[in-house]
């Protein structure tokens, strides 16, 4: 059952209420009580992550019109109703209108936790059916299978792992030879994450001097060399918001790579000539062809600005190694 899942507990009578809190709280469910239908209904919203418990008689708005508004919001929200001995028929008439279940007054606790966990699991289940289908529209949306394409075993588990790690904050490292599509594994982390938003601002670290490289990535003042007439602002701090795609992250200079793991490990960005710092809020997913750890290793590549960047690696493998995609 999910841990972060409760249980609104709508009951007037106090020493009633007190009672299903304190039974919830022996069962290491988490519970709120309140005093009022009204209370109660502006508590729950779509998705609302629980389940309703609910006297049937309440001093105004009662037991049915919880229920009736509950599930004008979420017909899949479970709600128990507490009845009387004279409320039986109350009870049917709630059953048949999509209540969860009922249970009648006096009750026992025991009675009230196991209706109460059948409900949370019932629950449980629903809103995780709710998330993948979410998460599946999402990957349609992106069109991840047009630009992912493949039906290898390998490709497939590279689209999965780039649909569960795109909803994520962490930074990425792409491997993969030449042509393998490490600039479409970006984009598809890029529109699958809460970031589609922003900018995607991609950047070949092979194809510019050392000097404009820097200047490309961090931005500089007016004054700040030779011909640097009017500010400039750098790739990081465009992708503010956003995601910074790094191709060919190998080729990049030992002193570029200080300043970039600066970036990475204080979220800040320091323009060439300005002694300000500027906070920045993106996302990096760095591709490679070679392997960065061997290099390491060799002392040709920076071993922090590695482990950095490595917390999450997306293998692509050649066309040469899933030969049913040819």
């Amino acid at each position: 059952m999910n841990p972060e899942l409760r249980v609104l507990i709508i009951e007037d009578d106090p020493d009633v209420r007190l009672g299903c809190e304190q039974a919830m709280m022996l069962a290491d469910i988490p519970v709120e009580g309140v005093g009022s239908a009204e209370e109660g209904l502006q508590k729950i919203a779509l998705g609302f992550p629980g389940i309703i418990v609910t006297d049937m008689r309440l001093p105004k708005a009662d037991g049915m019109e919880v229920l009736r508004r509950a599930r004008q919001l979420d017909p899949d929200l479970p709600v128990i109703i507490i009845t009387g001995h004279g409320d039986i028929t109350l009870a049917v008439e709630a059953m048949r209108n999509g209540a969860y279940d009922f249970i009648q007054k006096p009750f026992s606790p025991e009675v009230l936790v196991e209706v109460v966990r059948r409900a949370l699991e019932k629950r449980s289940l629903v809103l995780e059916v709710v998330e993948l289908r979410r998460r599946l529209a999402q990957r349609d949306a992106c069109g991840i299978e047009s630009k992912l394409i493949g039906r290898s075993p390998q490709m497939a588990r590279v689209r999965q792992l780039v649909s569960d790690v795109a909803g994520t904050r962490v930074d990425v490292l792409v491997r993969g030879e030449t042509g393998t599509g490490k600039e479409l594994v970006a984009q598809c982390l890029h529109e699958l994450s809460p970031r589609k938003d922003g900018p995607f601002v991609a950047l070949n670290c092979g194809g510019l001097p050392d000097n404009l490289l820097d200047s490309e990535l961090f931005g500089h003042e007016a004054g700040a060399f030779t011909g640097a007439q009017k500010r400039r602002i750098g790739k990081i701090e465009y992708a503010n918001k956003g995601t910074l795609f790094l191709d060919e992250l190998e080729s990049m200079p030992m002193g570029v790579q200080i300043k970039l793991l600066r970036v990475l490990q204080e979220r800040v960005v320091e323009r060439l000539g300005s002694n300000q710092l500027q906070p920045v809020d993106c996302r990096v997913v760095a591709a490679t062809k070679d392997d960065l750890k061997e290099r390491a290793e060799k002392l040709t590549f920076r071993a922090d600005l590695y482990y950095r960047l490595n917390v999450v690696t997306i293998d692509l493998p050649p066309l040469r190694e899933r030969r049913e995609d040819i």
